[in-house]
């Protein structure tokens, strides 16, 4: 059975999909919205090793990750420009993210990963349709079918109009189908980057 916990179908579905990932790309099954995909990923090395140098605490909160895209980045801030509710929300923010003194906040933060695609397994197109859309605000998705769908232009055209990139697990190896669609948000979220901070916790 073709499982994403495997290291045969690890290596098959990178080489089916070498032109769509970024040289030095990772990978790593997890579970995330509920659901197990194989995670094509590139650590920031930089922001990773900044991280444990000023032993910094978990950063996946809602309001913490907001703030900080209010902030730019290594650009002190007056905390006079700030409201009190900013101010307020400044002082909470986790250590490590950011340099606070008296007068100004400098946000150091930035994301510690970048995805470049999540695979999910699935016997059947509908269910891949489904658990490949989970991802949808966060990077570029494909599935991965066990089995040949009976009918298989109706599936890519389904897959194609999602953007969903469809592969095929065969005797001898992973088949693209369909490429997945590149992943352009419309705009950085702070859901986003709480989805990519929840991904580097299982990675350190």
């Amino acid at each position: 059975m073709a499982t994403l916990a495997n290291s045969v179908i690890d290596r098959s579905v990178r080489t089916a999909s070498a032109a769509l990932l970024e040289t030095g790309a990772q990978a790593q099954v997890a579970s995330l919205q509920g659901v197990e995909a194989l995670f094509f990923y590139r650590l920031d090395s930089a922001e990773h090793a900044r991280r444990r140098h000023a032993a910094a605490a978990r950063l996946d909160g809602m309001a913490a990750l907001e703030t900080l895209l209010a902030l730019p980045v290594n650009i002190p801030v007056p905390l006079t420009a700030l409201d009190a509710d900013q101010r307020c929300a400044v002082r909470a923010l986790p250590t490590g993210c950011a340099d606070r003194d008296r007068t100004s906040v400098t946000r150091r933060a930035v994301r510690p990963v970048r995805i470049d695609l999540a695979v999910v397994r699935a016997a059947g197109w509908r269910q891949g349709l489904r658990d490949a859309g989970r991802f949808a605000p966060f990077c570029r998705r494909a599935m991965l079918l066990t089995r040949r769908p009976a009918h298989l232009d109706e599936a890519l055209a389904e897959a194609d109009f999602y953007g969903i990139g469809v592969f095929l697990a065969t005797g001898d190896g992973v088949e693209m189908l369909l490429e997945p669609a590149p992943y352009r948000p419309l705009r950085h979220t702070a859901a986003a980057w709480r989805f990519v901070e929840e991904l580097y916790q299982l990675l350190r």
